[in-house]
């Protein structure tokens, strides 16, 4: 079965987030006063091709530590449906 992924991934809340706090400003400086702690993060689509929905999500889950997250800084959750 091949499937869709879609993957956020997200800086730790215990970090600083510089990117945040920069469109944080950006915001306040063209008049939004009322948008605070702004977070920046990725969003990652792929498709994976796995026997079963379980084997997918233990894939996906595999990849992301191994590969797209650093586990010190990003925490990460991610969503899969069958491809049609």
């Amino acid at each position: 079965m091949k499937f869709i992924v879609e993957i956020d991934v997200m800086p730790l809340k215990a970090l600083l987030d510089p990117q945040g706090k920069a469109v944080t400003n950006v915001f306040h400086n063209i008049g939004y006063k009322g948008i605070e702690n702004v977070r920046v993060g990725k969003h990652i689509t792929l498709e994976i091709e796995a026997s079963s929905t379980k084997e997918a999500e233990k894939l996906v889950d595999e990849a992301c530590k191994k590969v797209l997250i650093n586990p010190i800084m990003e925490s990460y959750e991610f969503r899969l449906k069958k491809a049609e």
